[in-house]
């Protein structure tokens, strides 16, 4: 059983989901990256999703770009990343997941990036824009470092395809609750409940899924949880955050936390 694995376990014998934060690392500076996980961490997150700065962020909304642009322009590289990530796990048991574009990686070479990411403590990897009928090395290489392989389901995504994803997924799928780019919402898209209970009907027992994109409040939470996903995946919210605080990290973490302990509250299972 992985890291990952054993988090869902533990949380479902506690009848939580799990809140999954996703935050840029360099955003506002690479410096402050860690101090701003270490806030929520102290607010209840469960896992953390580091995403690593890309030029060309395809499945990314206005929010997360400008994160993007903010790091790189700041010089944020991945050495930088595996770096943070080394330094958030010593201070915390916290599963890491590192989120990023397929060009990077290539670039690094998958198994040397693999190698740095595992010795940095990063537990799992996204990468949105690499599709599973191409990810068999990788899949691979992955195996070889423990390390988990998330992939994405969408809302147009059908079973069958569905099925296929999630036998080459470990960790977590991750579920796409609209059509689009990231981005807080006001509003739950019903789609998104829709291929929630889909998704909870038919995938194996053994993986959980976790929905992301557009949730941004409790009661969004609490109705995707309601619905049957084992956690959810919050970042513009976030980002937002960080983006308004970029000048003070101390009030940035104590919003960050704040805003952390709402939304786990809305991961109990009643």
């Amino acid at each position: 059983m992985t890291e990952i694995s054993d988090t869902f376990r533990c949380l479902k014998e506690k009848n939580e989901a799990a809140l999954i934060a996703y935050v840029t690392v360099g955003d506002p500076h690479v410096s402050k990256t860690a101090e701003l996980v270490g806030a929520l961490v102290e607010g209840g997150v469960d896992i953390v999703e580091l995403g690593i700065p890309f030029s060309d962020p395809i499945a990314d909304g206005p929010t997360i770009q400008n994160a993007v642009l903010r790091s790189l322009t700041g010089g944020c590289k991945p050495p930088d990343v595996f770096e943070v990530a080394s330094t958030i796990r010593e201070r915390y048991k916290i599963p890491l997941v590192a989120m990023t574009y397929y060009n990077p990686v290539f670039r690094i070479g998958v198994s040397r990036f693999l190698k740095l990411g595992k010795k940095a403590g990063i537990s799992g990897l996204i990468i949105p824009d690499l599709p599973i009928e191409e990810s068999t090395s990788y899949r691979e290489e992955c195996a070889s470092n423990e390390m988990d392989t998330i992939f994405l389901a969408a809302p147009s995504t059908d079973a069958a395809r569905l099925k296929r994803i999630a036998g080459k997924t470990s960790g977590y799928l991750y579920l796409v609750s609209l059509y689009g780019v990231t981005g807080a919402r006001t509003i739950l898209a019903e789609d998104a409940l829709q291929l929630i209970k889909r998704c909870d009907n038919f995938l194996p027992d053994k993986l959980p899924f976790a929905v992301g994109f557009g949730i941004s409040k409790p009661n969004q939470v609490k109705s995707i949880i309601h619905a049957g996903a084992d956690g959810v995946i919050v970042g513009s919210a976030f980002v937002n955050i960080i983006a308004d605080n970029a000048h003070s990290t101390r009030r940035a973490g104590q919003k960050l936390q704040k805003l952390a302990r709402k939304l786990k509250r809305a991961t109990r299972i009643s």
